[in-house]
């Protein structure tokens, strides 16, 4: 059976991938919706690279809704130095997508969707957690009617900060009024995302794939990749981590824990406080994803670029 999943995104370089993951033929999932924030960049730019990126990957039929344009609180920031002015720089996605976003708010489209689901729906928020927010502060009644939230953010420590993730860093009040909703929550944070690195000889077996999705992949992490120069030893493939979960969750080792959202610090504001000891006492809240297989995870993310067609 299909699970049905919902997209809140910031594409993004590691959007895009993880949008092109779920949307391959090695995946079960039915992409109901796209929704798009404000994050990696401003969320008119969001959402045309979400369209970009659905003409490439043949999702002609997904609808495709703008959402929040700036976090609840805080002034809106932004990740440009990372994924460039456009948010995708380095690829050549068509500059005039063929699809136009909805004319529904992303929010209500959430919303909409969740209320009338059979609680089979999956969200999967891959940018800043502000609509997720939004959308749970203006009908609480979708809470139950989420059947997970599979979230990439976060982490032990930061990347924005010493102390916090971006996505979480970007708008923490959203993330903790998330964290604390009582949704079922599944997190994909910076311990477990920088453990698929895309290494110069995986970069050179993705190139070897020939048909114009992993072309545009290849291109998207050679790009990606010289934010991460003198870090790490390729690009982090943050966001499909959490597609490559719905696909396949015994990729993933995931601890039943307490996760806190600081908003308050004023060297730790965005950190989520992982309590994978029990030393507060609280009661769990989130299915936190400390290790990966790598090899299933690489073989997965070939396979389902193998897949598209070479036209």
């Amino acid at each position: 059976m299909e699970k049905k999943i919902i997209i809140d995104c910031d594409p993004g370089h590691d959007d895009a991938m993880a949008i092109i993951l779920a949307a391959s033929a090695v995946s079960d999932l039915q992409i109901e919706a796209i929704t798009t924030v404000a994050g990696n960049v401003g969320v008119e730019k969001n959402t045309k690279n979400a369209l970009r990126v659905c003409e490439l990957a043949g999702l002609d039929d997904v609808p495709v809704a703008m959402g929040a344009d700036r976090p609840l609180i805080r002034e809106f920031l932004e990740a440009s130095h990372v994924h460039g002015k456009s948010g995708l720089d380095g690829t050549d996605l068509s500059e005039q997508p063929f699809k136009e976003p909805v004319n529904q708010y992303a929010v209500d489209m959430l919303i909409e969707k969740l209320m009338a689901s059979d609680g089979n729906i999956t969200l999967v928020p891959i940018g800043p957690l502000t609509n997720i927010a939004l959308a749970i502060r203006k009908e609480p009644r979708i809470i139950p009617k989420i059947n997970e939230i599979a979230l990439m953010g976060g982490g032990t420590y930061g990347n924005r900060t010493p102390a916090a993730e971006f996505n979480i860093y970007a708008d923490a009040e959203a993330a903790k009024i998330v964290f604390e909703s009582g949704a079922p929550i599944t997190m994909f944070g910076l311990d477990v995302t920088l453990q698929v690195l895309a290494t110069p000889d995986k970069l050179d077996e993705l190139k070897a794939i020939d048909n114009p999705v992993a072309t545009t992949v290849a291109d998207m992490i050679t790009f990606y990749a010289g934010a991460y120069q003198g870090q790490f030893a390729g690009a982090a493939l943050h966001d499909p981590c959490t597609i490559a979960y719905l696909i396949d969750p015994s990729i993933f080792e995931l601890d039943h824990v307490r996760v806190d959202v600081e908003t308050k610090g004023d060297f730790t504001y965005g950190m989520t406080v992982v309590d994978r000891n029990g030393v507060t006492g609280r009661e769990p809240n989130v299915n936190f994803a400390y290790h990966l297989n790598p090899d299933k995870f690489w073989q997965l993310f070939m396979d389902a670029l193998r897949s598209y067609s070479k036209s």
